[in-house]
């Protein structure tokens, strides 16, 4: 789960990090509002989308007048903010954050995030601050300063002091750096994050460090103990076949291809997507229903995929285990039947009463391709949305 930088910032806030004065507003008299009790001199207003690149697309500006605050949010707000994290259609800017300039001297990188090679945190941090951290990384590696701290393990003084010591901060600053990284570092552990950046983390004028800018992603898995973070969530943010996904308990993301995928178990969805490609098709989506779904819930999902735009085809491929294939099956028809099926649908079950499964399909009278390998299954999807003529019921292509 992703939330604004203004929320990202109150939460830092709470665990003692410094942060500039701002506050949100949602309209040109609001932006006014917050202007005048921060009392500049310099402002900065930024839009509030869950994406990076806001600067480079318009989405920041310096401004050194109350009434340049309120011009500048009146022609944010309303507008379509496309960076190379939102894609060509872009985010609609509902909101801006108005805070106090800062006097800035040096621009540093810092984050922390899951390791999940090793299954502790790992800091990492660099002197290229405000620069997109995968282009420092890839143009100068030896800029990146990387900290592995073991699993279920506190962030230590003397680790976060060494860190202080690789990015050439000074003697007052180091003290600043160590108390900073280690409320970071307890903000992550005490919210189940699973990564929070500071980019920039700047040195002002006087040696102070102040968090510019902070995204936070928290784990989906831990938010049952955190209902003020699940209050934070803005689904105006979310694609909205994700979020109505969630709402049924179904695991989904959303992709770019365009063959639907509906399969159980994580491990499986990931081996469909790669056949899939491997045969040359591309998936739409990533989707687990989960090992115990019911009848209603697997037709809630072939739905959902089926009202997706992008999708040219629909592969189903589900292992009975929990789950008997004859309900899968009952989903299935009865979801088509509802939607009506104007596209190309490939169903591969195997598991408990899949010959039951595979007749409730057979006699469906719909154009239900079935499959009864993987393999099989993909082949014919990939050649039903390229335009070749499959033929429903059993057979390979």
């Amino acid at each position: 789960m992703n939330i604004h930088e203004y929320q990202a910032k109150q939460l830092l806030r709470r665990f003692g990090v410094p942060v500039p004065r701002g506050d949100v507003a949602h309209n040109p008299a609001e932006a006014e509002s917050v202007a005048e009790e921060l009392d500049g001199p310099v402002w900065v207003v930024k839009a509030q989308i869950h994406a990076g690149g806001r600067g480079k697309a318009g989405g920041v500006k310096v401004c050194r007048s109350i009434k340049e605050v309120t011009a500048t949010a009146d022609q944010m707000l309303g507008m379509k903010l496309v960076t190379h994290q939102t894609g060509p259609e872009g985010r609609l800017v509902r909101k801006v954050y108005i805070e106090q300039a800062s006097d800035i001297a040096r621009e540093l990188y810092v984050a922390q995030l899951i390791n999940r090679t090793t299954g502790g945190v790992t800091l990492i941090a660099s002197t290229e601050g405000g620069m997109d951290i995968e282009e420092v990384a890839a143009s100068h590696p030896d800029k990146i300063i990387r900290l592995d701290m073991p699993p279920a393990t506190p962030m230590r003084a003397f680790q976060a002091r060494r860190v202080a010591f690789a990015l050439g901060l000074k003697e007052r600053e180091v003290h600043k750096f160590v108390r900073l990284a280690m409320a970071v570092n307890k903000a992550f552990r005490s919210l189940d994050a699973v990564m929070i950046e500071i980019n920039p983390l700047v040195v002002t004028g006087v040696g102070r460090l102040v968090a510019l800018d902070c995204k936070m992603v928290f784990d989906d898995n831990a938010l049952f103990r955190h209902s003020d973070i699940q209050d934070l969530r803005d689904d105006n943010e979310v694609d909205p076949l994700e979020l109505e996904a969630a709402r049924h308990d179904l695991n989904y993301v959303k992709l770019d291809g365009d063959i639907g995928c509906m399969v159980n178990g994580a491990g499986l969805a990931m081996a469909t997507m790669d056949i899939i490609q491997h045969y040359g098709g591309q998936p739409a989506n990533f989707m687990d229903i989960a090992g115990a779904a019911t009848k209603e819930r697997v037709a809630c999902a072939f739905k959902l995929i089926f009202n997706d735009p992008g999708v040219r085809g629909i592969l189903v491929n589900v292992f009975g285990g929990m789950m008997r294939c004859n309900s899968i099956a009952e989903g299935i028809v009865g979801a088509a039947r509802e939607v009506g099926l104007d596209r190309p649908l490939v169903v591969r079950l195997e598991g408990t009463n899949v010959e039951l499964g595979r007749e409730i399909l057979q006699k469906s009278g719909l154009p239900i391709i079935t499959a009864t390998t993987l393999a099989d299954a993909a082949q014919k999807i990939v050649a039903a949305t390229s335009g070749k003529v499959v033929a429903a019921g059993q057979g390979r292509v």
